[in-house]
């Protein structure tokens, strides 16, 4: 699976096995580099291609289960989104905005002071970061010497930054994120790191309410746009995260 994943070279590649009987789908997923527990954008796909191709008549509703777990996926939404319900956010650490600046070739008075550079992990770790502008989000440049940067350190390998306004009519916030820890240069949409972006929401109240729904654009910059659409809310002690986006099929082959 390593290798084909190599071979294709997409940000990741999923792997279906075979199920015994109604069981939830066992499904892995690799980036060209390696395996990783979870990942957004191809698990919409996945559920996807399941619902067409191997388990039509489901009701338009796709558990897969992941490395982290199961992780349910709804296709019944009347503007055809797909929204993934996404594991309990964890909160990590705030890690010092001059290190992150020096990792993302950006000034200090470029990061918004206001909120605080975070760790938050759905699934998979990601560093969240607030930036001020869209020009300081078009501007940034992963350091050639990230691993140098945290050596020694048991950061996250993933970076989401993102600043308010969108790229298109009706999206609220922009994003990139830099897969660097994985094997990815940047990535246009990243399911698990706006799961983590929802939950940072939240928790800080960024919007100013404690309930989320906004639209993200991501991908812009690399010619490759997209657009997700975040909801979630405290629920109990926690917060409930939901990820969704629309898929579209584009290729379809047999490997040989």
């Amino acid at each position: 699976m390593q290798r084909m994943a190599r071979e294709i070279n997409f940000s990741e590649s999923t792997f279906v096995m075979k199920p015994k009987g109604d069981a939830p789908l066992r499904v892995r997923i690799f980036t060209p580099q390696e395996e990783v527990d979870f990942a957004g954008h191809p698990t919409l796909g996945t559920a996807f291609v399941i619902d067409r191709h191997v388990r039509p008549g489901g009701g338009g509703k796709v558990t897969l289960h992941l490395n982290i777990g199961p992780i349910p996926v709804d296709l019944n939404d009347a503007d055809g989104i797909l929204w993934m319900r996404q594991r309990e956010p964890e909160f990590g650490e705030e890690i010092d905005r001059s290190l992150v600046s020096s990792l993302l070739g950006l000034k200090s008075e470029d990061m918004d002071d206001r909120f605080p550079c975070e760790e938050v992990s759905t699934g998979l770790k990601h560093i969240i970061v607030p930036l001020k502008s869209r020009e300081a989000l078009a501007r940034m440049t992963l350091s050639r010497d990230w691993a140098g940067l945290l050596q020694g350190r048991s950061y996250a390998k993933v970076v989401l930054a993102f600043c308010r306004g969108g790229q298109e009519e009706g999206q609220g916030l922009s994003a990139r994120v830099f897969p660097m820890g994985v094997g990815i240069a940047e990535d246009p949409a990243t399911g698990s790191g706006n799961g983590c972006l929802a939950a940072y929401l939240v928790k800080h109240r960024y919007l100013g309410s404690e309930k989320v729904e906004v639209q993200v654009g991501q991908g812009y910059e690399m010619g490759r746009p997209s657009r997700l659409f975040l909801r979630s809310s405290p629920q109990g002690d926690g917060i409930g995260v939901e990820v969704g986006g629309k898929v579209h099929q584009v290729a379809e082959g047999w490997w040989g």
